[in-house]
This record gives C-alpha cells, structure tokens and sequence, in this order.
C-alpha cells in the first residue's frame, strides 16, 4: 500500500490530474470519456478507493482496444481516448475510483448514484429483415432539455450511433418530453442492425438509462402449435432445423404481455436453465424442449429458433409453441332434470369486468356464446346469460334441459390468454353436475350430463 502511495503521489505531482465527478442512475450505466489518450502498449488500472481499504477492479492489464471485467469496462473509442463504462448500477457503486495508464496519466473520478424509476429496466425487440424496429427510452425529468443519444455495443467497441451532433442514415428520434421519453426508429433493418443499444442523455458524461436487445428475424415464425398442460406436469416440444454449419446455436424466446425475454440460448447437445432443459439431436435435425413442473408463469408464446453465426443478433425462428397451463382449484355439485330448466353460476369476483362466454368442448368451442352486455339478461340460442359485474358471476340458464345438451362445457373469462380455470359439472339422479375449477387464462365449466330413464318394471 505504501508503494502504491508513492507511485499515485508521483503522478500528482508530475503529470496533469484529471478530478471530477459524474452521476448515474441505479439500474442504469455510466458512459465516461477520460479525455486521456488510450497508450494501447501501457498497462491500465482502475481501483475503488474505501474508506478502510482499496479494491481493485482492473490491475495492470494491456489491450489493444478493450478491457472488460465484470461490469466494468476500460476501451479506447475511435479517436484514441480512454473511456469507462460501468454497467447496471446500484447504489453501492457510489464513491471514489481511481484510473490511470503506467507511466502516462491518472484521474480520481466521484461516482454518485441516484434512484429514479427511468432506468431500471432492459427490454427486447424482434423485427423482420426489411421492415422498421421502434422502441422508446425514458429518462429522467432532470434531463429533460440535455441531448438524447444512442450508442451500439460492438465485439470490442462501443459506437455512437445517434446524436445531436452525429446522424446515421435509416436512424431517428423523436422526443416526447411530456412523457420522459424518446422514441428511436430504424428503417429496413438489416442483420447488421442486431446488437445491444444503449441509450440515454448526455449531462458531462453519457447516462445510459435504458439497454435495448435488438433482434433481427430471417424468417418468422415458421409452424404453430397450441399445447396445453395440467399445472404442475411436464411440458414437451419439439422443433426440426436445416442442417446448416451456420446454425449451431439453439435459442428460445418467450413473450408474453408484449414482453419479450430470452430463455436458453446454446451451442450444447444438451443444456439445462432451471426448469427447461434443451436436448439437440444432431443425427435427426431435431432439439427437444421439456419443462418440469409447469406453473401459471411459463404460459406464453415461445419462439424456437437457430442462431445465424455470421450475425450475432439474427435469428431464423423455425416454430411458435403457445404454450397454455391448466390449474385445478376446486369442485362443487348441482342438479336438474330432462325438460326442466338449470342455471348454473360462475363466480370469479377477481375478474368481475373481464369478457365471460360458455361454449361446448366437443365442438372444440367453436361457438362461444357471451352475454354481449353487462348487467343485463341476454338470450343466445337455447340459454340465456347474465354478467354480473358487481358480484364477479356469469349466470348461464338453460331453459329446457335436452339430451343434447349433455356434454361438456366451458365457462370462461378472458383473464390472460394463457391462464384458465376450469370447472366440471357432472349431473346426478336425472341431472347430476360436478364442478371442478381451473385455472389456465380463460374460466371452463365441464358439464357431463347424465340422464337417468326409469325402467318400467
């Protein structure tokens, strides 16, 4: 530590020191020009300076352009100057740091972090080759007049793309100041365009307040395919790919409430992430997907798909798995009789204003029959239907009971498209109902309808 003292002390005393302090947000990252040159063949540092001791972060690395560890990133930009870049910031990273380059220069930089809601959050987008990507980044109201930019992160590099001062063909933004936000917009997207982007404000240093995931689809989204699992089983699917060496890496996407995320991505025969497991069968062009234990969250549409090598970010998604989960929840029993009437009673109270509909499985509910209207008894072929909005119940009336109306039905509300609750009616003595509740992303009532003849004697 004593060495270390004196080297530092050297250099405050014969060369230029550069103090500052720059500001990022929790969640966000940090984007900060040195304004030193990079001296590739010089060793780099970069240390945390602690109240009670120093930790250091990059220790006598030499680089042609990029030294990286953990979130901390030390690259030289095109015209030769040193840059930091701090990634995903919390509130513990604020405080001292000293950088500097053997022999040639050093700064103390003060990092301070603060919280605010704009930078807290990453998202995906998926567009195709040709057509036009659209996402928005916030920012916070404190930077509401400062310049708005986009960086792109390379290999070994970190590419403004977008600035007040800098404009990229088939790139623009709009600024929507009224939100805390501007939208960014890429016109025929082409493989090249895939990658990660930061975006932000510029205050003194660059605040990235939103990171983009940008993937280009060479082809979207190939056979579709509905499964549907009993919560707490096992999910199974399967997709074929071309044998081509361009296509080694698997990957699979999810998304679900517009939100897109990457499951697995991976070059493995077999690969495990949790509960999802990937087997590749190389011989048969074939990777299988399983997922134990299913629950109400891994309901969603997922994008299987091979990864183009030539374009990090560009996909060939070969099918689309919408994948529904069953939940069991409960159990009731009615009765009624042949010629007589039946009412039966959906309570769901916690979607009380959600669309309600019946309809019959064994026409694989092709007819969905709703009330149409809230709050009022409305006639729809052979029953009528009563939203009960106040209450959270769909009453269905049948006003004469037939043979065939025996069956199976479905009482169900639109909750989410991927979550059901199920019910069974089973009828008894002339009309016995069982009722068995499930949860998947619409409601279900099963009606089996046995009808019981007397036998003359």
């Amino acid at each position: 530590m004593k060495i270390l003292l004196i080297f530092l002390t050297f250099y405050l005393i014969s060369a230029a020191v550069r103090c500052f302090s720059v500001t990022g947000y929790s969640g966000g990252s940090v984007l900060v020009d040195s304004g030193k040159l990079w001296f590739r063949y010089s060793a780099k540092y970069m240390q945390r300076i602690m109240n009670t001791k120093n930790t250091k972060i990059i220790n006598d690395k030499k680089h042609d352009k990029w030294i990286n560890e953990g979130r901390f990133t030390l690259f030289s930009n095109d015209n030769g100057k040193l840059m930091i870049y701090i990634r995903e910031l919390n509130t513990q990273d604020a405080g001292r740091y000293w950088i500097w380059v053997e022999g040639q220069w050093y700064i103390d930089m003060t990092l301070i972090v603060k919280e605010d809601s704009c930078c807290k959050m990453s998202k995906r987008v998926m567009v195709n080759i040709g057509e036009t990507a659209n996402f928005s980044c916030e920012y916070s109201q404190n930077h509401i007049n400062d310049p708005k930019i986009i960086f792109k992160e390379g290999k070994d590099s970190i590419e403004m793309i977008y600035s007040r001062w800098k404009k990229k063909e088939r790139f623009s933004i709009s600024d929507d100041k009224n939100k805390n936000l501007f939208n960014v917009r890429i016109t025929a997207v082409t493989p090249d365009d895939g990658g990660v982007y930061l975006c932000g404000v510029l205050d003194y240093s660059y605040l990235v307040t939103n990171t983009v995931y940008l993937h280009i689809m060479n082809s979207c989204c190939g056979a579709s395919k509905t499964l549907r699992v009993n919560s707490g089983e096992t999910a199974d699917f399967i997709s074929e790919y071309s044998k081509h060496p361009m296509y080694l890496r698997k990957i699979i996407f999810k998304t679900r409430n517009d939100i897109i995320e990457e499951v697995i991505s991976t070059t493995n025969t077999r690969d495990q992430k949790k509960r999802l497991s990937v087997s590749d069968d190389k011989h048969r062009n074939i990777f299988s997907v399983r997922i134990t234990a299913v629950t109400p969250d891994d309901g969603g549409v997922y994008l299987c798909g091979v990864q183009d090598y030539s374009y990090p970010y560009s996909y060939s998604i070969i099918n689309t798995v919408h994948l529904h989960i069953i939940t069991k929840v409960g159990m009731s029993i009615v009765s009624g009789s042949s010629g007589g009437r039946l009412m039966i009673k959906c309570e769901h109270p916690q979607y009380k204003t959600n669309p309600k509909y019946i309809c019959k499985e064994s026409d694989g509910c092709s007819e969905r029959k709703n009330p149409g209207v809230q709050g009022e008894w409305m006639e729809n072929g052979d029953v009528s239907l009563y939203d009960d909005t106040r209450a959270g119940v769909l009453m269905v009336f049948f006003r004469e009971l037939k043979a065939a109306d025996a069956g199976t039905y479905r009482c169900g509300v639109n909750i989410y498209i991927y979550i059901y609750i199920y019910i069974y009616i089973y009828i008894y003595i002339y009309i016995y109902i069982y009722i068995y509740i499930y949860i998947y992303i619409y409601i279900y009532i099963y009606i089996y309808i046995y009808i019981c003849h007397q036998h003359t004697n």
